[in-house]
Protein backbone atom coordinates (compact mmCIF):
# COMPACT_ATOMS: atom_id res chain seq x y z
CA UNK A 1 0.00 0.00 0.00
CA UNK A 2 1.60 3.28 -1.14
CA UNK A 3 1.49 6.38 0.96
CA UNK A 4 -0.14 9.49 -0.48
CA UNK A 5 2.25 12.16 -1.70
CA UNK A 6 2.32 15.09 0.68
CA UNK A 7 2.88 18.50 -0.86
CA UNK A 8 4.22 21.11 1.52
CA UNK A 9 4.46 24.87 1.18
CA UNK A 10 7.93 26.28 1.75
CA UNK A 11 8.90 29.87 2.51
CA UNK A 12 12.13 31.79 2.05
CA UNK A 13 12.83 35.29 3.29
CA UNK A 14 15.44 37.99 2.87
CA UNK A 15 15.89 40.99 5.14
CA UNK A 16 17.48 44.37 4.62
CA UNK A 17 17.86 47.51 6.79
CA UNK A 18 16.12 50.76 5.89
CA UNK A 19 16.08 54.15 7.64
CA UNK A 20 13.27 56.56 6.68
CA UNK A 21 11.35 59.56 8.00
CA UNK A 22 7.61 60.13 7.74
CA UNK A 23 4.85 62.30 9.13
CA UNK A 24 2.38 60.59 11.48
CA UNK A 25 -1.39 61.13 11.18
CA UNK A 26 -1.05 63.49 14.16
CA UNK A 27 1.37 65.63 12.16
CA UNK A 28 4.58 64.83 14.03
CA UNK A 29 7.75 63.63 12.31
CA UNK A 30 9.11 60.17 13.01
CA UNK A 31 12.24 58.46 11.89
CA UNK A 32 12.49 54.69 11.94
CA UNK A 33 15.17 52.14 11.35
CA UNK A 34 13.35 49.17 9.89
CA UNK A 35 14.30 45.67 8.92
CA UNK A 36 12.43 45.08 5.67
CA UNK A 37 11.55 41.41 5.37
CA UNK A 38 10.40 39.97 2.06
CA UNK A 39 8.87 36.48 2.24
CA UNK A 40 8.36 34.24 -0.76
CA UNK A 41 6.61 30.89 -0.88
CA UNK A 42 5.86 27.99 -3.18
CA UNK A 43 4.42 24.53 -3.17
CA UNK A 44 7.38 22.16 -3.03
CA UNK A 45 10.95 23.10 -3.92
CA UNK A 46 12.72 23.51 -7.22
CA UNK A 47 15.39 21.17 -8.65
CA UNK A 48 18.00 22.81 -6.39
CA UNK A 49 15.80 22.36 -3.27
CA UNK A 50 15.13 26.07 -2.90
CA UNK A 51 12.08 28.34 -3.03
CA UNK A 52 13.83 31.13 -4.97
CA UNK A 53 17.39 32.23 -5.67
CA UNK A 54 18.21 34.45 -2.69
CA UNK A 55 20.77 36.44 -4.67
CA UNK A 56 18.17 37.57 -7.20
CA UNK A 57 15.65 38.47 -4.51
CA UNK A 58 18.27 40.37 -2.47
CA UNK A 59 19.44 42.27 -5.56
CA UNK A 60 15.88 43.31 -6.44
CA UNK A 61 15.18 44.44 -2.87
CA UNK A 62 18.50 46.30 -2.59
CA UNK A 63 17.87 48.15 -5.86
CA UNK A 64 14.38 49.18 -4.77
CA UNK A 65 15.41 50.31 -1.27
CA UNK A 66 18.62 52.17 -2.20
CA UNK A 67 16.98 55.48 -3.18
CA UNK A 68 14.86 55.47 0.01
CA UNK A 69 17.61 55.35 2.66
CA UNK A 70 17.47 58.41 4.91
CA UNK A 71 14.67 59.98 2.88
CA UNK A 72 11.37 61.55 3.79
CA UNK A 73 8.76 59.10 2.47
CA UNK A 74 6.51 61.88 1.17
CA UNK A 75 9.40 63.08 -1.04
CA UNK A 76 9.25 59.77 -2.90
CA UNK A 77 5.46 59.64 -3.15
CA UNK A 78 4.76 57.44 -0.13
CA UNK A 79 2.28 58.37 2.60
CA UNK A 80 3.82 56.32 5.43
CA UNK A 81 4.99 52.88 6.50
CA UNK A 82 1.82 51.10 5.34
CA UNK A 83 2.16 52.64 1.90
CA UNK A 84 5.87 51.71 1.85
CA UNK A 85 5.16 48.04 2.64
CA UNK A 86 2.38 47.89 0.05
CA UNK A 87 4.57 49.49 -2.64
CA UNK A 88 7.44 47.08 -1.98
CA UNK A 89 5.00 44.19 -2.37
CA UNK A 90 3.66 45.61 -5.64
CA UNK A 91 7.09 46.35 -7.09
CA UNK A 92 8.85 43.12 -6.13
CA UNK A 93 6.04 40.64 -6.85
CA UNK A 94 6.71 40.59 -10.62
CA UNK A 95 10.41 39.89 -9.97
CA UNK A 96 9.72 36.58 -8.19
CA UNK A 97 9.81 33.79 -10.77
CA UNK A 98 6.94 31.31 -10.73
CA UNK A 99 5.86 28.99 -9.38
CA UNK A 100 7.15 30.88 -6.33
CA UNK A 101 5.30 34.04 -5.33
CA UNK A 102 5.84 37.01 -3.08
CA UNK A 103 3.69 36.26 -0.05
CA UNK A 104 4.43 39.04 2.45
CA UNK A 105 6.42 42.20 3.11
CA UNK A 106 7.03 43.21 6.71
CA UNK A 107 8.61 46.27 8.32
CA UNK A 108 10.03 45.54 11.77
CA UNK A 109 11.27 48.46 13.86
CA UNK A 110 14.01 48.43 16.49
CA UNK A 111 11.51 47.65 19.24
CA UNK A 112 10.20 44.58 17.45
CA UNK A 113 6.93 46.14 16.28
CA UNK A 114 5.89 44.58 12.99
CA UNK A 115 3.73 45.92 10.19
CA UNK A 116 3.09 43.52 7.32
CA UNK A 117 1.08 43.21 4.14
CA UNK A 118 0.26 39.92 2.46
CA UNK A 119 -0.41 39.20 -1.17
Amino acid sequence: MGSPKSELYFQAAVERPLSVVFRTPEGTWEGHDYHVEVITERLGLDAFDVVVDFRDLEAALDAWLAPLHGRLLSEVGLAGPEDLARRILEQLAPKVPGPARLAEVALVDGRGRRLSVRA
